[in-house]
């Protein structure tokens, strides 16, 4: 397993898996007219834009395997309130359980200590997907906040927010 920062050469990989961690790990979750309707279309759009006109201070990692195929990455980038929001971790379906999405993690904490030092970690994750809850409260994450997070899709669904505190 290789990781390094993501480039524009991995935007369609990016995209595919990003659909893909959706419709498996939110199935249930969101609605179906939304996962399998313009997903696609939607994901594209905000991975271009994030990878053509980076946000200053953001960061994105990627891990393959040995065939090169994309396992997973995660994404980070300072936030209004100068917190990092750790906006999308999302390993390939599948490969969940196998360290790829630890390894991704510790790797954004760790670039978040060394770049933004002092700032808190933190991110939303819907509240039904208790997975992903236990995920990150196993590597040290403390429940901060509960919402409704409304989708421009014109669905809303409660989250939770999750934070660390860097030192």
């Amino acid at each position: 397993m290789r990781m390094r920062n993501g480039t524009i050469d991995d935007l369609a990989p990016i995209v595919a898996l990003h659909v893909e961690s959706w419709r498996s790990a939110y199935a249930g979750m969101m609605p179906d007219t939304f996962l399998n309707g313009p997903l696609t279309e939607d994901r594209l759009v905000l991975w271009r834009d994030r990878l053509t006109s980076p946000v200053p201070g953001s960061a994105l990692f990627v891990t393959h395997d040995d065939d090169d195929r994309l396992l997973g990455f995660a994404y980070l980038f300072p936030a209004r309130d100068g917190r990092i929001l750790l906006d999308n971790l999302h390993v390939r379906p599948g490969r969940t359980g196998s360290g790829v999405g630890s390894r991704l993690l510790r790797r954004g904490l760790a670039w978040a200590a060394d770049e933004h030092p002092g700032k808190e970690v933190y991110l939303e994750v819907l509240r039904a997907n208790t997975r992903a809850i236990a995920f990150y409260e196993r590597h040290g994450a403390r429940r901060t906040d509960e919402r409704m997070c409304r989708f421009p899709q014109g669905f809303e669904l409660a989250e939770l927010e999750y934070a660390w505190t860097l030192n």
